[in-house]
């Protein structure tokens, strides 16, 4: 399936329970990428990562990786993705949920995930499918989800994207 990246720009709403915000982001970043006479299917998606009542979004620098990465180490945390689907006067959303248990992490190995960059940009600073795996004992759910694209959640809301 062809598709192309359309970056919105869109302020996130980064407080209040973490399903909502996520949720919220995503209908925000499909809205903000209609164009107006288009007929075009959307797909708008937010991750967001939860503890505690707390939101860990994308950290703004090094030390707010480190802090947040610090606060996960042997805790269990939820990866929430908000999905939003556009299709034609048609909008479609859900909110995929997935628990990741981090490993009590060492000094060494918070320092080079760090050093290693793949904080950035990255709900919960890490990535999961890079060396962020080194760091999770135990995934209840869909791994997909903690990547950052739930793609059985989205085969719910659009199982015609099977025939495409």
């Amino acid at each position: 399936m062809r598709f192309s990246v359309r970056p919105t720009g869109v302020a996130e709403r980064e407080t209040g329970p973490a399903a909502e915000v996520a949720l919220e982001n995503a209908l925000r970043k499909a809205e903000a990428a209609v164009r107006p006479g288009v007929q075009e299917t959307l797909l708008g998606a937010d991750t967001v990562v939860e503890l505690d009542g707390a939101i860990y979004g994308k950290p703004e620098d090094l030390e707010a990786a480190r802090q947040t990465l610090e606060r996960l180490s042997g805790a269990t945390h939820t990866v929430y993705t908000g999905i939003a689907l556009l299709r034609e006067e048609t909008q479609l959303a859900a909110v995929a949920r997935t628990d990741v248990t981090f490993r009590s992490l060492p000094a060494q190995l918070l320092e080079r995930c760090l050093a290693s960059g793949e904080w950035r940009g990255r709900a919960g600073a890490y990535a999961v499918q890079g060396l962020g795996a080194a760091l999770v004992r135990r995934i209840e759910g869909d791994y997909e989800n903690v990547v950052g694209l739930p793609v059985a959640t989205l085969l719910d809301l659009w199982p015609e994207l099977l025939d495409a």
